[in-house]
């Protein structure tokens, strides 16, 4: 499977900065794995509640790639 291109992120994701662009696609996901650390960062307790198992590996990167750079942007917004 082919790795992800900015057009793939932004069709997941919406609007995005180039930065993250970039860190997701450097993580080599595929763009299931970008859907799936999607579904997981938009409602993890129903997936939990589906007995699926906690998100590993390059969908667990994407998750933790994402928070990261969000959070980022929200102590950027918070000193204006």
């Amino acid at each position: 499977m082919p790795s992800l291109s900015p057009a793939d992120v932004l069709e997941a994701l919406g609007s995005v900065e180039d930065g993250m662009i970039a860190e997701i696609i450097a993580t080599g996901a595929t763009s299931e794995e970008l859907l799936e650390a999607r579904a997981w960062m938009s409602n993890d307790e129903a997936l939990v509640n589906e007995g699926r198992p906690l998100a590993s590996s390059r969908v667990g990167q994407l998750i933790d790639t994402r928070s990261t750079l969000e959070e980022g942007d929200e102590e950027k917004a918070r000193r204006g």
